[in-house]
């Protein structure tokens, strides 16, 4: 049974959860968090981006039925800023990162905290688990079900062998739980990272040796974008980033991380430049798109083909997307002020003592 929650005293974990405009989902998500059941106190931490909707008062609103929620205001705006302000305020021995539009089992925390406990990893995480809602979404879910889509980073499900109790990840990750104790060492989120901020401090646990797993058991759900060009504009900010961690981490590249950039290189040089090379790119695109429709038909077997040919389409616009957004970013990143870190500030030691 849940502990009751203290005014004063220990608490178990505490989860943070950047918000804004969530007037839609935000008691859903708050009723999710409720439902966790972690045999300890908890406290749910809320830090608003300065929603002009009604996330804020829904929000008070239900704080004044469960004195666990805590609501926390972002003047940046932005996901990094919001976890650190998040982080400043916790009390949890453990931390917990929990989006709002993501559905968590209700043994996220307590199987994460299980799994850190015995000291030898560093951040406990769950796969990344497409559901689609309509049609668009539904054909992004099918192209996550390739690895040309994943890279096998182990972040998804379906690079996960579920018969393993667990995997290691590397800078792949989605959301997670950590000690406290172990996020102020590492001060927290860089605030130069309004996204894939969670990759970047990964790379700085790597750096450090420290040691990162995904259990199937905390798979979590989430709607992908619903649009092309909702698509298309998530991947290429991805790309952008990704560039980032590249200029800050060289030791976290890996050859997915270049393969993509290179097959929009390949698709200029096939158009422009000496003959031989045109050639040499016509036949690196005829492969690349070879594979594309190979694991296209893999992921929809059973379904209507036209969808084979659709899901090959979102497929190359993620990659396209993805790779021109990570060319724009070597631009974008490469002047030395911007790989300075923004790191969290004013975070001093916890006392490192279970609950």
């Amino acid at each position: 049974m849940t502990a009751p929650f203290p005014a004063e005293g220990p608490v178990l974990v505490s989860t943070l959860t950047p918000v804004l405009n969530e007037e839609a989902h935000i008691r859903e998500t708050v009723a999710a968090l409720q439902s966790q059941d972690a045999e300890g106190a908890m406290e749910f931490i809320f830090i608003d981006g300065r929603s002009t909707d009604a996330t804020h008062a829904l929000l008070e609103q239900l704080r004044q039925t469960d004195p666990r929620l805590v609501v926390l205001d972002n003047p940046a705006r932005h996901t990094a800023s919001a976890l650190n302000i998040g982080l400043r305020a916790a009390r949890g021995t453990y931390v917990a990162r929990i989006d709002a539009h993501t559905w968590y089992p209700p043994h996220y925390l307590s199987k994460g905290i299980e799994r850190l406990r015995p000291g030898d990893v560093d951040w406990v995480s769950g796969p990344q688990i497409p559901v689609g809602h309509d049609r668009f979404s539904t054909w992004v879910t099918l192209a996550l079900g390739s690895r040309l889509a994943t890279g096998g980073s182990n972040r998804w499900e379906s690079d996960l062998d579920r018969a393993n109790d667990e995997a290691e990840l590397g800078t792949g990750v989605f959301t997670g739980v950590w000690r406290r104790d172990v996020l102020y060492r590492h001060r927290g989120w860089d605030e130069g990272w309004p996204i894939n901020q969670d990759s970047e401090m990964a790379a700085r646990f790597k750096r450090a040796g420290g040691r990162i797993v995904s259990l199937p058991a905390l798979g979590a759900r989430y709607t992908p974008r619903n649009t092309v060009r909702k698509l298309a504009r998530q991947y290429f900010r991805y790309g952008q980033y990704r560039a980032k961690t590249s200029l800050r981490h060289p030791h976290a590249v890996r050859v997915v991380h270049l393969a993509l950039p290179g097959i929009v290189v390949c698709a200029l040089a096939s158009l422009v430049g000496p003959k031989p090379l045109r050639r040499a790119a016509r036949l690196l695109l005829l492969a690349y798109f070879g594979a594309v429709a190979s694991d296209s038909v893999r992921v929809t077997r059973g379904r209507p083909r036209r969808e084979a040919v659709v899901v090959a389409l979102v497929l190359v616009v993620m990659h396209g997307a993805w790779g021109f957004g990570y060319h724009v970013g070597l631009v974008r990143f490469a002047a030395p002020a911007t790989r300075r870190p923004r790191l969290a500030e004013g975070l001093d030691e916890p006392a490192r003592d279970d609950v």
